[in-house]
């Protein structure tokens, strides 16, 4: 009998206890360590976090407690980082250790931050025998898969464009939402071409474009950014807490893919708490839009279906599907990086 995949789950917040659980359900793996930035879960069993039966693994703040144990697998699921390489020290670490590593926010397609970026996290892999690999929903499905899927309708096309709307008024953590998202800043005080959330997101969604362009056969000269905030028309009590009126209820983080000048591929990701607002209200999940021959429109929605009680939102069940589903592929591939 195959033994089961040995598992690290690395940070505890919303997506990660997603995640977290998808691997206690699964009979396929075996968690054995468990990385926490929260002092207040330090020390507690990792089925105590993610209302599961008690397991016997323990979470830890200790980075060399994590790098010590035996495993085959990372599950690196902390929270944007500003700077967006804030993590890579952590993430080279545990490569070098000899860990393969699955990341929700980052190392979808590297070589589009450069190539000496992607280089330097590539030797780390080899280093230690490892591989590194981003997945999710979007990036990692969305542009990458569907809609380079979709295009495949067309004999010929001047731009495919994604675009998501995501409803953020239960995410609960502040610091998330008033910090790394931007939601009750002053609109003054946001530097959309090149301020911290700015470099933060077209570094991320650069990549999607990169990974659709690529499955598409177009050779890049660039990337070329277009965002734009809007602004809360009354005050907004969501999860987090209250936006005040006048300030930043919505980001728009687009990002297009240039060949010889020209808009090639468009990426655009909504961070949304008024969804009645426009230009998002009746707007679904997701979007695709093909200029070609044929066009192509595609619309989307991730459906709850998640029992009475349950708080997780679907968009975070499908990100665990994602993620479980590319950890074999990830723990059998070559040392290096690995494109899923």
């Amino acid at each position: 009998m195959t033994r089961p995949i040995r598992v690290i789950q690395w940070a505890t917040g919303s997506m990660g206890k997603t995640c977290l659980r998808a691997v206690l359900d699964d009979d396929r793996f075996q968690l054995v360590g468990l990385y926490a930035y929260g002092e207040a879960k330090v020390g507690r069993d990792a089925g105590d976090i993610a209302r599961r039966a008690e397991t016997g693994v323990i979470a830890t703040r200790s980075v060399d407690e994590i790098l010590a144990l035996d495993a085959d697998v990372v599950i690196h699921t902390p929270m944007l980082a500003a700077p967006y390489d804030g993590h890579d020290a952590d993430v080279k670490r545990l490569l070098e250790s000899g860990k393969n590593v699955v990341s929700i926010n980052h190392y979808f397609e590297p070589a589009a931050l450069g190539a000496d970026y992607a280089r330097s996290l590539a030797d780390s892999a080899r280093k230690g025998g490892a591989t590194l690999a981003g997945t999710g929903v979007n990036p990692g499905w969305v542009a990458e898969r569907m809609a380079a899927s979709a295009a495949s309708l067309c004999l010929s096309h001047r731009n495919v464009a994604t675009r998501e709307i995501i409803d953020c008024r239960t995410v609960p953590n502040p610091d998330y939402v008033f910090g790394a998202l931007g939601f009750g800043a002053d609109p003054g005080e946001i530097d959309l071409t090149d301020g911290p959330l700015a470099r933060t997101f077209t570094a991320m969604f650069s990549q999607s474009v990169a990974g659709l362009a690529g499955r598409l056969g177009l050779s890049l000269d660039g990337f070329e950014s277009d965002h734009a905030l809007s602004l809360a028309a009354r005050d907004l009590t969501i999860g987090a807490g209250v936006i005040p009126a006048g300030t930043v209820s919505a980001t728009t983080w687009r990002v297009h893919g240039l060949v010889g000048g020209v808009r090639r591929v468009t990426h655009e990701v909504n961070w949304v708490m008024d969804p009645g607002q426009a230009p998002f209200a009746g707007k679904p999940h997701w979007e695709i839009e093909i200029d070609g021959l044929p066009g192509v429109r595609v619309a989307m929605d991730l459906v709850n279906t998640a029992p009475e009680g349950v708080r997780t939102m679907p968009e975070q069940f499908a990100v665990a599907a994602m993620v479980l589903e590319a950890i074999p592929r990830v723990v059998a591939a070559p040392p290096g990086l690995l494109r899923l």
